[in-house]
């Protein structure tokens, strides 16, 4: 709690590296694991971008990156350099969060909600590295979710986060969500979703009729790896961090509202997090204008325009703290004080740690009522009474 306030942090990452994952694998992949030692990476930068000191622990990647990781073109020069001088993120806040809070280490992270006056945080779970192979798909969400588990079930009512589910394995994504639906960590679930598969797919029906049945929500995040488009930005972060994370949030609210998912499933809810929200007014006009100009791409039964499915208390969204006081004015103006959620990205570099939350609290005009909602209600209302 803080200023009076109690605080729901909407959007933060945990991350367990491969060593802390492994004991959590099915048996079958275990037997695996001696082969995909060459398949680790040393972690050597951590998520608020400070530099980490030997020995490293390691991730998981299958396959190569591509993108700016391989190549890089400064803007004004016709192609990638050579060589280029890189650094990670820049840290936004004024210390970095204590070491093991995003990994293995649940006393740190409370410690970092504490100092933060965070009373709940939903966090981003960790998903499969990129790999054709479904059995590795099926091993990292069932490890994933079976880690996650005994982390936050140290602090239950303090820490919350998702269950992920994936279109290579939709019968397995199913039995997960029965499986853990009514765990107290469990607050909605995570579409981990293939290159080329939009969210509308009538595949993923099964699991969109799971999540209704169990009345959880669907969270969409975007990150810088394959969103739209991005074959044409790739080769500068600039450009792909700036335009990705709200390209993706607009791509997939348009499609999941378009396609009438909330129509067919009412215990659905449906969030945005981490993706911006100052564009949301624009894009529910939008949204409604085209859904006229181009109807013959919708269904014909759509049930609302675009805009009221954003303002029906089933949508929410996620703040970014850079957007401001006066963005989230406008956006509460035009769309109710019902949608916005606070948010830190915690423990990234984006995030102000530890001042994440003070300087949310200090948009005075918001208002009490409005800033109650934001900081809690409007996400008790999408991820459930914690």
């Amino acid at each position: 709690m803080r200023q009076r306030f109690k605080i729901f942090d909407s959007d933060t990452h945990l991350s367990p590296n491969a060593e802390t994952l492994e004991p959590y694998f099915d048996a079958n992949i275990r037997k695996r694991l001696p082969e995909w030692e060459n398949c680790k990476v040393p972690f050597r930068v951590g998520w608020a971008g400070e530099i980490l000191e030997p020995p490293y622990r390691h991730r998981f990647q299958f396959t190569k990156r591509s993108g700016w990781r391989q190549k890089l073109r400064i803007l004004g020069e016709a192609g990638p350099r050579e060589q280029v001088e890189r650094h990670s993120p820049k840290f936004m806040g004024t210390r970095f969060p204590t070491p093991g809070g995003a990994d293995d280490n649940a006393e740190a992270r409370i410690r970092d909600m504490d100092e933060e006056g965070v009373d709940v945080q939903l966090m981003l779970p960790g998903i499969p590295p990129a790999s054709d192979d479904v059995e590795i798909e099926v091993g990292f969400i069932r490890a994933n979710h079976r880690f996650t588990s005994d982390f936050c079930n140290k602090y239950p009512h303090r820490l919350k986060s998702l269950i992920v589910v994936s279109n290579k394995a939709i019968d397995v994504s199913v039995e997960e969500i029965k499986t853990w639906a009514s765990a107290p960590w469990a607050a909605g679930i995570y579409p981990h979703l293939d290159e080329g598969v939009p969210i509308d797919h009538p595949d993923l029906e099964p699991i969109w009729a799971a999540a209704n049945e169990a009345g959880l929500c669907v969270a969409h995040h975007s990150f810088t790896e394959g969103y739209p488009g991005y074959r044409d930005l790739w080769d500068n972060p600039f450009i792909g961090r700036t335009a990705s994370h709200p390209w993706g949030a607009m791509r997939a609210m348009t499609a999941f509202f378009g396609a009438g998912i909330m129509d067919r499933y009412p215990n659905i809810r449906y969030c945005i997090l981490e993706s911006g929200f100052g564009w949301l007014p624009f894009w529910g006009a939008r949204m409604d204008d085209q859904s006229v100009y181009i109807s013959y791409a919708l269904p014909q039964n759509l049930a609302h325009k675009p805009s009221e499915y954003m303002t029906s208390g089933r949508f929410f969204a996620s703040l970014v703290i850079h957007e401001g006081e006066k963005m989230a004015k406008m956006v509460t103006d035009f769309l109710g004080d019902g949608l916005l959620m606070y948010s830190s990205d915690y423990p990234h570099a984006e995030s102000r740690f530890p001042e994440s939350a003070d300087k949310v609290l200090a948009w005075k005009s918001l208002g009490d009522e409005v800033m109650r909602k934001m900081l809690w209600d409007n996400a008790t209302r999408c991820f459930g009474e914690p």
